[in-house]
C-alpha cells in the first residue's frame, strides 16, 4: 500500500482526498519576455507544483544524445542561424497603404443636385492595423471636411472582426460605420506591396467626380450694362480703389496756427472724400484721425438767399450745382474742401496711373514742403568781468537759473589738507616792491591759490592777505578755453602773472619735493629737477652737520639699533599713518631746520596718537634731543619709514 493518501483510488467523487502538503495550485507561466521581445515556452511544473513528465526528453533520446560523437571527416553540419526576431511596429514602423475611394451622399432637400460625390483617401497603418478616411478640404464648399474616421481598427462584421490588408483591393466596396467605400485606384507602394504578398490586384478604375461641382466650374455668363451712368457699374468696376493725396493746410493765419500735413482719400467707388490728419509722437493734439468724415464734398451751391439755415440742415443733390470729382485734386494745386484750403503737394504711384490711364496727365513733380531749418545764430560768449570764477559767469550766458559746476569730490578727498607753499617776490620796477616777500600756496584739493605777504616791521607797508583763494588764470586763457596754473608750472625761478601782477618763484617747502618725488608720474621732469637742484645744496650741508656733530652720549650704532627695536615696537600699532606724521613734522618745520621744540614735539606725537609712554620711544626721544628743549625729529621719523 502506498504511503500517500490517496494515491492510486480511482478519481470519483467521495473517493478523492486533498494532499495538505500541498499550498500553491497556480498554472505555470508560459508567456516570458527576453530582451525586449516576448515569446512562450512549454511549462515544466503543473498545477500545484507538481513536475510534468510530457515536456520532458525521453530515456532513449537521452541515450541518442550521450552516444553522439563529433564527426572526424567532415565535423557536425553547420545549421543557419535563425532569424532575427523583429516585431511588426518595428518592421512595418512609417508604412502605410494608401487607397483613393469615393462615397455617394443624398441630397434630398435641394433643386440642383440629387446626390452628392466626396472623393476620400483610406489609409491603412501596417504597424498595428489600423485605418482611417480623410477627405481634402475643397474651398467654399460648405460642409465639414477633413478626417471622417479617426485612425482605429475598423470592425468588418459583427462577430468582432476588423478589416485587414488582405480585405483591400482595387475595384472594390468597403462598407465602414454604415457608410459604403467604393475603392477605386492606390499608390505604387500600395500595389508593390500587396503584389509581393500574393495578392491579384484588380483593374483601376476613373475617379467619378461630383457633377454640382463640375456644373460650378463652367464659365458664368457676364452680362454688361449698357449704361454709362449706373452707380452700380461704377461700385463694381471701382470698389476699393482710392486715390491718396498729400496735402498740407497753412493754418499760420490764426492764433497758435501751423502748417498742418493732411491724407486726402477720394473713393472712385461712390466719389466720397475723405480727410484724416497725421499725427506724430507727443505732437500735443487730441487723438482724432478724421477731420472730415467720407462723405460727398459740394463743389458749387445753387444761389440761395443769405438767410436759409444752411448749418443745421443736410445737403441734398437739389442745392449743389457741382460735386467734387477726381479732376478736381491735382498735384501742385490748392482746393478748398468745406471752407478749408488744401495744397497737395504729392500722391501716391497708385493715383498717378490712374491720372495717367484716365485723363493722360503726366506731370506729377512732387512739391517740397518742408521748412527750411532756421540757421543757427554762434553763440557768443561775453568777455569775463572779473566777478567771481569763470565757470560761475559761464553759467549765466547758457540758462537764466544758472547751476553751480559740478565739482571733483574724489580729488577734493584725496587731497585735502595738501598744500604745496612757494616764496615768491613781486617783479615789480618800483625798488621797495622787490624787497617784499611773499607766501604762495597752492592747494591741491581745488587747484586755487593764495598769496600772503608776512608782515615785516618798519617796512611802512602792512601785511596779510595779499590774494584770496581763488583759481587762476595763465596769461593764454580764454573765455572758450580756460587754462589755469597747475603744480608742474611751478618750478624755481619761473614767473607767474596773477591778475597782472608778475611774481618770481625763489625758494619751495620741503614738502613740495617729497610730494612731487612720491608722485613722479604725474609732474614733468624739468619741474621736478628744478627742485632737487635747489635742495641739494641744503641737503649736503645738512648731512655734513649731522655727520661732524653726532647726538651726545650716544652712537650711530645704538641709535640705528634703537631705530630697528621701535619699529618693531610700533608694528602692534597698525593704526599709525607713517606718511602722514611725516607730512606734519615737515609742515611744523618752517624753516626747513630739522629741529623743533619739545614742547611742540610733544604735543604734535599726542595729535598724531603716537605712544610716547612706551619706553623705547622716550629712550628714542632722548637720544633725539640736542641742546635744551630741542628735538631732532629727522632721527625720530627713521622710525616711520613711509
Amino acid at each position: 500500500m502506498s504511503s500517500q493518501p490517496g494515491q492510486g483510488l480511482p478519481f470519483l467523487p467521495g473517493s478523492t482526498f486533498r494532499d495538505l502538503t500541498k499550498t500553491s495550485f497556480h498554472r505555470s507561466q508560459t508567456l516570458v519576455y527576453k530582451n525586449g521581445f516576448a515569446f512562450s515556452r512549454l511549462p515544466t511544473v503543473g498545477i500545484g507544483g507538481e513536475r510534468l513528465y510530457v515536456n520532458q526528453l525521453s530515456q532513449s533520446e537521452l541515450d541518442e544524445l550521450s552516444s553522439m560523437r563529433p564527426t572526424l571527416t567532415y565535423g557536425q553540419a553547420k545549421r543557419a542561424p535563425p532569424s532575427d526576431f523583429i516585431p511588426a511596429y518595428v518592421a512595418f514602423d512609417k508604412k502605410i497603404l494608401k487607397f483613393d475611394a469615393y462615397f455617394q451622399e443624398d441630397v434630398p432637400l435641394s433643386a440642383e443636385e440629387h446626390y452628392r460625390i466626396r472623393q476620400v483617401a483610406i489609409y491603412y497603418y501596417l504597424e498595428d492595423d489600423s485605418m482611417s478616411v480623410m477627405e481634402p478640404v475643397v474651398q467654399n464648399s460648405g460642409l465639414p471636411q477633413g478626417k471622417l474616421i479617426r485612425r482605429q481598427r475598423v470592425p468588418k462584421n459583427e462577430h468582432g472582426d476588423h478589416y485587414h490588408w488582405k480585405d483591400l483591393n482595387r475595384g472594390m466596396n468597403i462598407t465602414m460605420y454604415g457608410r459604403t467605400y467604393r475603392i477605386v485606384d492606390c499608390d505604387p507602394f500600395t500595389q508593390v506591396f500587396l503584389e509581393s504578398q500574393g495578392i491579384e490586384l484588380n483593374p483601376p478604375e476613373k475617379m467619378i467626380f461630383d457633377p454640382y461641382t463640375e456644373l460650378r466650374r463652367m464659365p458664368v455668363r457676364k452680362y454688361i450694362t449698357p449704361s454709362d451712368f449706373d452707380q452700380l457699374k461704377q461700385f463694381l468696376t471701382y470698389d476699393k480703389q482710392v486715390l491718396r493725396f498729400y496735402a498740407m493746410w497753412d493754418d499760420t493765419n490764426s492764433m497758435f496756427g501751423e502748417n498742418r500735413p493732411y491724407i486726402i482719400h477720394y473713393y472712385l467707388a461712390d466719389d466720397t472724400v475723405e480727410v484724416r490728419e497725421i499725427h506724430k509722437p507727443n505732437d500735443g493734439r487730441d487723438p482724432f484721425p478724421v477731420l472730415i468724415k467720407r462723405q460727398r464734398l459740394p463743389k458749387t451751391f445753387v444761389d440761395k438767399k443769405k438767410t436759409f439755415p444752411s448749418c443745421v440742415l443736410e445737403i441734398s443733390d437739389q442745392e449743389v450745382l457741382e460735386w467734387y470729382t477726381a479732376k478736381d485734386f491735382a498735384v501742385g494745386k490748392s482746393t478748398t474742401l468745406l471752407g478749408r484750403p488744401f495744397f497737395i503737394y504729392d500722391c501716391d504711384e497708385f493715383t498717378r496711373n490712374f491720372y495717367r490711364d484716365k485723363f493722360g496727365i503726366t506731370d506729377f513733380q512732387p512739391v517740397d514742403v518742408k521748412k527750411k531749418p532756421l540757421e543757427e545764430v554762434p553763440q557768443v560768449i561775453p568777455p569775463y568781468n572779473g566777478f567771481g570764477f569763470l565757470e560761475d559767469s559761464l553759467q549765466n550766458c547758457f540758462s537764466l537759473l544758472p547751476k553751480p559746476p559740478r565739482k571733483d569730490v574724489i580729488k577734493m578727498l584725496e587731497n585735502d589738507h595738501k598744500v604745496l607753499r612757494y616764496q615768491v617776490v613781486l617783479e615789480s620796477p618800483n625798488p621797495e616792491d622787490r624787497k617784499r616777500r611773499f607766501i604762495l600756496s597752492y592747494f591741491l584739493s581745488n587747484d586755487m591759490i593764495s598769496i600772503y605777504e608776512p608782515p615785516v616791521r618798519n617796512s611802512g607797508i602792512i601785511g596779510g592777505k595779499y590774494l584770496g583763494k581763488t583759481r587762476v588764470p595763465k596769461p593764454s586763457s580764454t573765455t572758450e578755453n580756460a587754462t589755469y596754473y597747475e603744480p608742474s608750472d611751478l618750478t624755481i625761478g619761473s614767473t607767474i602773472e596773477v591778475f597782472g601782477h608778475r611774481f618770481v618763484i625763489t625758494d619751495a617747502d620741503e614738502y613740495v619735493l617729497n610730494y612731487m618725488e612720491s608722485n613722479a608720474e604725474s609732474f614733468p621732469a624739468a619741474t621736478l629737477q628744478s627742485l632737487r637742484d635747489h635742495f641739494r645744496p641744503t641737503q649736503v650741508a645738512k648731512e655734513t652737520a649731522k655727520s661732524d656733530s653726532p647726538i651726545p652720549g650716544s652712537s650711530k650704532q645704538e641709535l640705528d639699533e634703537l631705530i630697528v627695536q621701535v619699529q618693531e615696537e610700533l608694528k602692534l600699532h597698525n593704526y599709525l599713518n607713517n606718511r602722514n606724521i611725516q607730512e606734519e613734522f615737515l609742515q611744523h618745520d618752517k624753516d626747513g631746520s630739522g629741529i623743533l621744540d619739545k614742547g611742540e614735539f610733544l604735543a604734535l606725537c599726542d595729535s598724531l596718537n603716537v605712544p610716547t609712554s612706551d619706553v623705547l620711544v622716550n629712550k628714542l626721544i632722548g637720544l633725539c634731543s640736542c641742546g635744551e628743549n630741542k628735538i631732532s625729529y629727522r632721527d625720530f621719523l627713521r622710525a616711520f619709514p613711509s
